[in-house]
């Protein structure tokens, strides 16, 4: 599966054993040198939705190192989670693609608008598979970098808690 993930293998160094499934590869990933490996790999390997919403959490769990302006992306994104519609992801891209900075909530919108279907009422071609897991992982680990550094692994630990149902589910 790890070799049929666009981009994973780019991104992640370390590869799957024979004998490891998705949650044993994460704790291992998690583990390592480069635990923010793991991060990536979450946001490659869940269903798009559901990494969608992962990358919610870990956001809202940073709150306070969320400014302001990203509190109204922060509710459409919630909003989305909560009632999925079409009209509501186009909503976010559109304001997602039209914000003036790449912030952490601004690049999880970026990923509501390509995790299911097209981007835009008039392209009715889906994203390519990349593109959603991309955003996540980097909205997630821009977040991180916001905390001091000795912060850095409680918040990531408990990123990777939370993602540790996203394996169990499957």
């Amino acid at each position: 599966m790890f070799a049929q993930i666009e981009r994973l293998p780019e991104l992640v160094k370390p590869r799957p054993r024979p004998e490891e499934d998705g949650l044993q590869f994460l704790t291992r990933l998690r583990g390592s040198t480069t635990p923010e490996e793991a991060v990536t790999y979450v946001a490659f390997a869940a269903l798009p939705i559901s990494a969608v919403g992962w990358g919610y959490e870990c956001l809202r769990m940073m709150a306070e190192h969320l400014d302001g302006a990203e509190r109204p992306m922060m509710h459409l994104i919630s909003d989305w989670l909560n009632d999925p519609t079409t009209s509501r992801r186009h909503v976010i891209m559109r304001q997602a693609l039209w914000a003036p900075v790449r912030n952490p909530s601004v690049l999880l919108g970026l990923a509501v608008g390509w995790a299911a279907g097209g981007p835009a009422p008039n392209d009715p071609e889906p994203s390519p598979p990349h593109k959603a897991p991309v955003a996540i992982n980097s909205a997630v680990l821009s977040c991180l970098a916001r905390t001091q550094l000795r912060q850095r692994p409680v918040f990531l630990a408990r990123f990777l808690d939370m993602a540790e149902a996203l394996f169990r589910a499957y």
